[in-house]
């Protein structure tokens, strides 16, 4: 049997709503593939690590070509606090799928311990609010489902989060879980539940000469949360004469993805990402990949101006 586009999409929404309103959700947080600059996201650890102010907006169209289907808008920075080792970000996170709207408003705070050589430890805490919005009347529903009638307006959840993050001029390692508490944001007494689940984050990079204009950067990111496989995401990234970046990442079982950027000026990076579903879903004719892009921008101190090569973490 054919569907078009648009009826495709409608059938998987209602799905996705029936899953909210019987099921507990099995993996909530916002998916990107450039997570290697945004790291802040997935652990507040990182906040104040770069050195300096540094501020970046990320916009994810996933699935592309398929009405309602997930796209991630996300706007952040951070910056150390004097020279005691304290840092400070600011994060904010719009999902939408479908009929549900989510935003997330995310504080972070870094204590970092300075180590032998270029070693530090970093320590944070993250408090955020999250606010929830599911029209289910715009469903276009062929068999109306009486649990799908009446809307979710402005949820107010708070929340918290907690991170490790250790990096020396080479190599970085963090664990973190961004949301600690499970909150449920319906009514149990009605039988209908959803919550959201503890995501734990693994994340690991290192940074090698590979040549005189050339520089590697292998990365992970491990993702668990129960009541959905286990998540892996392995990239490997170029960086040649300080400007241009190309790489390739593979989500497990997921999708394949390429990934571009340069430096536009100095403590200005734009970056790309285009991503081929691997599951089924990838095969459809309205399809047509997922596609990414971040801004970034660092205001380097002038101490550290004139740096032979950019972090490339």
């Amino acid at each position: 049997m054919f569907y078009s586009p648009k009826s495709f999409m409608h059938r998987l929404c209602l799905m996705f709503c029936i899953g909210l309103t019987t099921f507990t959700w099995a993996q909530q947080d916002a998916q990107y593939t450039q997570y290697m600059y945004n790291t802040m996201s997935v652990n507040p650890g990182y906040a104040g690590s770069r050195g300096h102010l540094s501020v970046a907006a990320l916009y994810r169209s996933q699935w592309f070509g398929l009405e309602g289907a997930p796209q991630t808008g996300t706007f952040g920075l951070h910056t150390p606090i004097g020279y005691g080792g304290m840092g400070l970000g600011l994060s904010i996170v719009n999902d939408k799928i479908g009929p549900s709207d989510e935003t997330f408003v995310d504080f972070d705070t870094s204590y970092t311990i300075f180590l032998s050589g270029s070693a530090n430890l970093s320590f944070g805490l993250k408090a955020s609010v999250h606010l929830l919005d599911v029209r289910f009347t715009d469903l276009n529903q062929e068999f109306p489902d009486t649990s799908l009638q009446q809307n979710i307006d402005n949820k107010l959840s708070p929340n918290i989060g907690a991170g490790v993050y250790y990096h020396t001029d080479r190599f970085y390692a963090g664990i973190s879980t961004p949301r600690i508490l499970e909150t449920e944001h319906f009514d149990s007494s009605s039988g209908s539940v959803a919550a959201e689940r503890m995501h734990i984050y693994l994340i690991a990079g290192y940074v090698a000469d590979i040549g005189p204009q050339v520089r590697m950067k292998p990365a992970i990111l491990t993702k668990a949360v129960s009541g959905a496989p286990l998540q892996v995401d392995a990239s490997l990234n170029f960086l040649f004469s300080d400007r241009f970046v190309l790489g390739g990442a593979y989500r497990w079982d997921a999708a394949w993805s390429a990934m571009a950027g340069f430096y536009i000026k100095e403590g200005m990076f734009l970056g790309l990402a285009y991503d081929k579903e691997t599951t089924e879903l990838g095969n459809t004719a309205f399809n047509d990949g997922s596609f990414e892009v971040i801004l970034r921008y660092d205001f380097i101190k002038p101490a550290y101006r004139g740096l032979r090569s950019p972090r490339f973490f």
